[in-house]
This record gives structure tokens, C-alpha cells and sequence, in this order.
């Protein structure tokens, strides 16, 4: 049964379903709607979104619906505004609670014609179970939020950058809005409005303060590098892989940071005729084995156009954002009972919120995210009492 969402907050539960407003209790038939809502956790349910690869209902709407749609959502739009003007906050309210009803039927009404032609248009993607649990996890960090200290930026204020920074800061919603199709190949974006937690600068990070005790990151070591060995079923390297580097491409002969320089120059120009790199790394068995006519199918079968001079990058870059990310939800499912959890990721890096009473959990954490479809990875481990100041721990 096709039905739409009223809002996607956990604790905001109502639907539209069959010309009706539902709230509170679910009906047991539900199988068709456009997007993930806290309160779907667990369900089996068919997203829309998902199929049409993360557009929006404007760019999927057909040709018969357009002029329809577009005054409903002029009518939206009014709403939000005024939402805006009288400091009305939709994470800390009800969606439904804040508009007529005789809109949710009319707005919804639109909605779920939209989605039944995108099902009837689009087959089920190769991931779409990945895609479900990272929109499940990256709701659930939406809504718990952050702990921001902006009293941390005090010392830096006499830096212009700062004070811009920190006035922003008191206009800035607390919460990582993610979204998981900002990109072709699959690494996260953050929607307008997101607390800028993947592009702010690093200098500014010590804002950000665990909700528990500490804020403990968890990074894999050369990923990209790493994922480029994987592809080509080496095994991989037990050790610093820039060190294993020196021994074994670069005859001892450069330091860490030139035979890391080397190597990502090397990796990322086909033009690049280094010879140690290349007899050391075959780029090109990979791209033969990932690229073909036009488009690059991932090792997880997401598909990227791409001419074959990007085809590496995307491949490569495509593999790594999805194995982080995949990891991420496995050490999420694993703290899904404690008091700890995954506050973050960032890049090819994922922040824990550990609670003090919790850290004997580190171990197994660092093990089940270092142990990866791709062959286990090295993980670096960082902690500290803010996002800024995270010290190397030795485990």
C-alpha cells in the first residue's frame, strides 16, 4: 500500500494513506513511500527516493502533475516562510501540527501520484539495502544533534575569520543534515541549513564537544590507497602504508611525506609516468575491470557515468566513500544498545560519543571497522575531550 510521511522525525508519527490522515498507530500494510522517516525503522518499506537515486519530487514529477504540484508547493513554500518569520523550529516541532489539514491531503495527495510513476520508471538499485540503513543512521544523528562549546572559540577571536565564524555559529542549526546523493560518487554532502561539520575549518572544530565523555575518531589509514590494493586482490599491508611504501616501491630512498606526496600524485594523473608507482600499483587492470562503455560499475555495482580519464577517480573514490560508510553502519548497528554511539562521519573517518563506563568497548569497536569487505584495514585512533584537540591513542 502507497503511503507519505508527515514528517521524519522518530517521535512525529503520522502518514497519509488512501485519502486519509493517520497518526500514532501504523497500519500493518504499508509498502510504498518517497523517503525514510525515523518512525519506518525496521520496516520493510520500498523509498522512492532511493530508486530515482536521490532527486528531488520537482525533478521526478511528470509532465501531468507539474502545474498541480507547483502551486501545492508554492503554498509550501508560504508555509515555510512564515514558519521562519515566527522562530518556529520543524526539528522541535510537528510538521502536521503546524499546517491545515486540508493541505497534508492535498500536498500528500500530489505526492503520492509522484511516487508510484517513479516506481513504475525506475528499478530497485544494486545497494538499495545500504542506502535504507545509511538513511536510517544519518536521521538518527540528524535528530540527536550536537554539543556545541562556542565558548571554545574565545581564544581566536581576534581573528576576524573567528568572530564571523562564531556569529554564524548563534544563527547555525546544531544538527549534520547529510545527504547521501550530494555526489556522484556517494561521499556525503550536507544540505543547506547543516551545521558545516565536513567543510568548517579545522581550527574551529574544538565547538564540537561529545555529548558522553569523549570524542573518539576512528580513520583509516591511506584509504584510497588501500581500496586501490583491494580492487586489484592484493592483501593488504599491516602497517603505515606510506612506511610500507618507502621499503617496498620507493627503495628507502624518500621520506614519509615525499613517498606520500609521490604516490597520490602519481595515482590521481593518468598522465603520471612513474615508474616505481606503477610497477608497485596497476591502475590499469582496475579501471579494465570497473569501466566500461562509458559508465564505472563500483565493486559494490553503483553506477557512475564517466569518461575513462575520471573512470580511476570514480572508482576508487566511489569504493572508499561506500566502505566507510558501510563500516560506520556496522559499528552503529553494534552500539544500537549502549550509551555510546556514532556521533559523525567525516570523510574517511567516522567520530565516536564515548561514555568513560563504555571504554572497553574500543577494542572490538576499532576491530569491526577496520574489518571490511575490502580486506582489514589499518585503522588510526584518535581521542580527545572536543573535536578539535583529538590525540593519537595507542591501542
Amino acid at each position: 500500500m502507497f503511503f507519505q510521511t508527515l514528517d521524519d522525525k522518530s517521535e512525529c508519527v503520522g502518514i497519509y494513506m488512501d485519502g486519509k490522515l493517520i497518526f500514532d498507530s501504523l497500519p500493518g500494510n504499508l509498502t510504498h513511500t518517497w523517503n525514510y522517516s525515523g518512525f519506518l525503522k525496521g520496516k520493510d518499506i520500498e523509498y522512492a527516493k532511493i530508486y530515482c537515486g536521490g532527486k528531488t519530487l520537482d525533478e521526478v514529477c511528470p509532465d501531468s502533475l507539474s502545474s498541480r504540484w507547483e502551486k501545492i508547493c508554492s503554498k509550501l513554500r508560504a508555509f515555510m516562510r512564515s514558519f521562519k518569520i515566527a522562530d518556529i523550529s520543524l526539528e522541535k516541532n510537528c510538521f502536521f501540527d503546524l499546517v491545515p489539514s486540508r493541505f497534508l491531503l492535498e500536498y500528500c495527495y500530489v505526492k503520492d501520484q509522484i511516487c508510484q510513476s517513479v516506481f513504475s520508471s525506475h528499478e530497485k538499485p544494486a545497494n538499495y539495502n545500504f542506502q535504507v540503513s545509511l538513511n536510517e543512521v544519518l536521521t538518527q544523528m540528524r535528530y540527536r544533534g550536537l554539543n556545541i562549546n562556542s565558548k571554545n572559540l574565545f581564544p581566536l577571536l581576534h581573528e576576524p575569520r573567528a568572530r564571523r565564524f562564531l556569529k554564524n555559529l548563534n544563527t547555525t542549526s546544531v544538527s549534520c543534515k547529510f545527504n547521501p546523493f550530494g555526489t556522484k560518487t556517494g561521499r556525503l554532502t550536507t544540505e543547506p541549513g547543516s551545521f558545516p561539520i565536513l567543510t568548517m575549518d579545522r581550527k574551529y572544530r574544538c565547538v564540537v564537544e561529545p555529548i558522553n565523555d569523549f570524542l573518539v575518531e576512528l580513520d583509516f589509514n591511506a584509504a584510497e590507497l588501500r581500496t586501490l590494493i583491494a580492487l586489484q586482490g592484493k592483501t593488504q599491508p599491516q602497517e603505515d602504508i606510506h612506511e610500507w611504501n618507502i621499503k617496498n616501491v620507493y627503495r628507502g630512498l624518500v621520506t614519509r611525506e615525499e613517498a606520500k606526496k609521490r604516490i597520490f600524485a602519481w595515482l590521481y594523473n593518468p598522465d603520471s609516468k612513474d615508474y616505481l608507482s606503477s610497477r608497485a600499483y596497476d591502475r590499469g587492470s582496475v579501471v579494465q575491470k570497473y569501466f566500461t562503455q562509458g559508465q564505472v560499475r563500483t565493486f559494490w555495482d553503483k553506477i557512475i557515468p564517466s569518461e575513462e580519464r575520471t573512470a580511476l577517480n570514480y572508482i576508487i573514490q566511489s569504493t572508499c566513500a561506500e566502505n566507510v560508510l558501510r563500516q560506520m553502519i556496522r559499528v552503529h548497528d553494534y552500539l544500537e544498545d549502549k550509551d555510546s554511539f556514532v556521533a559523525f562521519p567525516v570523510h574517511d573517518s567516522i567520530i565516536l560519543d564515548l561514555k568513560f563506563e563504555e571504554r572497553y568497548l574500543l577494542p572490538e569497536i576499532i576491530k569491526i571497522f577496520g574489518d571490511t569487505a575490502l580486506g582489514k584495514f589499518m585503522v588510526n585512533v584518535r581521542a580527545g575531550k572536543d573535536f578539535g584537540n583529538l590525540k593519537k591513542l595507542k591501542l
